[in-house]
């Protein structure tokens, strides 16, 4: 008989967004014609800058001509765009080798496939609320868990226990879902703990096009030592809209080593082996991304979703609820008012006001209580969520 991975039914029966498609679904055949302003899922609304799509026309047709045409790319991904990654990384003081970032097709896709490099069974820390993919990919993988709380006190961003023994730790910041950030000092403390533990931080940059103020790293390599404690996951999914386009990158010091193992040596491994890398056709659209033009537009994209979670708080202000995000980060995570139930909360803003929203509870239980609103939805659909939102909460 074929033996399967037991560990997928440790999994929980439902993933929270396909909980959350279904409620949905059920709630528009109920009300067909009623208007929904879903805030929701991190999904973008802007739309690709105009020099990525003028890249991306142009390596289309590159493609159509023999003496331009590409075929497979390397796996790791193609120079041109790692050197433009490279060289972003530079304008902020991070000196990368562009050998040491590798190409993907997103973020999510490797935050899971990292895995692969450590022994089964190692100890993970993830802090707690979480992106739900964290923990599930490292049930799938057997490893044990171990939860570190992040509260209002420490603004949910939370340093490492003093009895934390932990193999890997996930940071993400700006997070999803609190919208919280790592201070320098708050980071430098993760590298010392993960240092002399031995550990590794896998730290999840997908937001950092986002950070505003000076004194929040936009990478871990900002902190003296990560190079060798620490892979960096980032993502052109918010940054520059590539949702549906998808394309990101990891970077895996080549200074990072444990058990006498180069890390990096085993992610190039790793992705020989299991991808035959991204499109060159993508690439280039990435490559324009960091381009003179491709930066100025695509942070007029990150401004449209900086005043959606102005709006959102302002709304949240006047009525008196406690939240924390919407600054530096696109997710606003907000205490629930008069119940202590998310899922209730979320049933109230669906069937009252027709707003769609994210459980916090689905972020953990640590998430109990709370309850995430994105910026990345229309500014008309946003200003109309937060009037509505006023309605509901004003008054209560």
């Amino acid at each position: 008989m074929t033996m399967m991975n037991n560990h997928y039914g440790e999994l929980k029966a439902s993933y929270l967004f396909r909980t959350i498609d279904a409620k949905v679904a059920a709630f528009r055949e109920a009300h067909p014609g009623v208007r929904l302003l879903r805030l929701g899922i991190g999904d973008v609304t802007q739309p690709l800058a105009p020099a990525v799509i003028d890249a991306l026309h142009a390596a289309v047709a590159d493609q159509a001509a023999p003496d331009t045409f590409r075929g497979y790319m390397p796996e790791i991904g193609a120079d041109f765009l790692k050197e433009a990654i490279a060289g972003y990384y530079g304008s902020r003081g991070v000196a990368l080798d562009p050998a040491e970032i590798f190409v993907s097709s997103g973020a999510s896709d490797d935050l899971g496939d990292v895995l692969d490099i450590f022994a089964r069974g190692i100890t993970v820390a993830l802090i707690e609320p979480a992106y739900p993919a964290y923990l599930d990919a490292n049930i799938m993988a057997g490893n044990r868990i171990v939860h570190v709380e992040a509260t209002p006190e420490d603004a949910f961003a939370p340093l490492p226990p003093a009895d934390l023994a932990a193999d890997v730790a996930y940071i993400c910041s700006p997070n999803n879902p609190t919208g919280a950030v790592f201070s320098r000092e708050k980071l430098a403390a993760w590298v010392a703990w993960a240092r002399a533990a031995g550990a590794i931080i896998i730290f999840d940059a997908a937001y950092e096009a986002f950070v505003q103020d000076e004194g929040i790293p936009h990478s871990i390599f900002e902190i003296p030592g990560a190079a060798e404690c620490a892979i960096e996951v980032c993502s052109l999914s918010k940054t520059a809209g590539f949702t549906g386009t998808r394309c990101g990158w990891t970077v895996v010091p080549k200074a990072l080593f444990r058990d006498q193992m180069s890390v990096h040596a085993m992610w190039v491994r790793n992705r020989t082996t299991k991808t035959n890398g991204i499109s060159y056709i993508l690439q280039r659209g990435a490559a324009a991304v960091f381009t003179p033009e491709g930066r100025a537009q695509t942070a007029a994209a990150i401004d449209v979703y900086r005043e959606n979670a102005r709006v959102l708080t302002e709304a949240l202000d006047t009525c008196g609820v406690w939240y924390c995000g919407g600054k530096n980060a696109p997710y606003v995570w907000l205490r629930v008012p008069g119940t202590s139930d998310s899922w209730a909360f979320f049933d109230r803003l669906l069937n009252e006001i027709h707003v769609v929203g994210t459980p916090g509870v689905g972020f953990g239980t640590n998430g109990e209580g709370y309850f995430r609103l994105t910026a990345f939805g229309s500014p008309a659909d946003t200003a109309e969520a937060a009037s509505r939102l006023r309605a509901l909460l004003g008054n209560r």
